[in-house]
């Protein structure tokens, strides 16, 4: 694993545990927190966002390790132009706005202002501008575009961007408030 590799695995791991931290603080604390979070979508629909989550986190850890360990950062060039660095950038973002989702929804949840609401829109939009940027990113590598290992991450990133720009930006906002 080459040092630009290594940066990228720390900003997943740091990016990953302050994702994961929100959603335990998140949760944690009040008695039907978690339910409060899905902000009144009807029960039938969780299923499909379970399943969701689980294909995109399979998703994640195909894209991932592809560029940690398929990768060649000193000669990867992504739409003739972008080098490696490109994917922190992109992850720092996805990860960093991810992050911030889960602690302004719960503020939400526990007083509904419009501004929030504005707040929790806009880092949806984000995360899914972020995802459909690595997806890109994918799809423009110039080398090593070629074997399965490399379809399984474009695909899983396809994946995760449909999770995070249709379900999560489009649809559970529509779905919030709703009894």
């Amino acid at each position: 694993m080459e040092i630009e590799q290594v940066i990228l695995l720390i900003i997943n791991i740091i990016g990953g545990a302050a994702v994961l931290g929100s959603y335990v603080l998140g949760v944690r604390g009040k008695s039907g927190s978690a339910d409060r979070l899905w902000g009144g979508m009807p029960q039938k629909v969780r299923p499909v966002y379970y399943i969701s989550m689980l294909l995109s986190a399979i998703g994640y850890f195909l894209f991932i390790y592809f560029l940690l360990f398929k990768v060649n950062p000193d000669s990867v060039l992504i739409a003739d132009t972008f080098g490696y660095w490109i994917f922190y950038i992109i992850f720092v973002g996805m990860l960093g706005f991810s992050a911030l989702w889960m602690p302004l929804t719960n503020k939400m949840a526990n007083e509904p202002k419009k501004s929030t609401w504005i707040w929790v829109r806009m880092v949806l939009v984000m995360v899914a501008l972020f995802s459909a940027a690595l997806y890109w990113a994918l799809l423009s590598i110039q080398e090593g575009n070629t074997g399965v290992i490399y379809w399984l991450a474009v695909a899983g990133s396809g994946y995760f961007t449909f999770h995070t720009a249709i379900l999560d930006m489009l649809f559970w906002p529509v779905l919030w408030g709703r009894k």
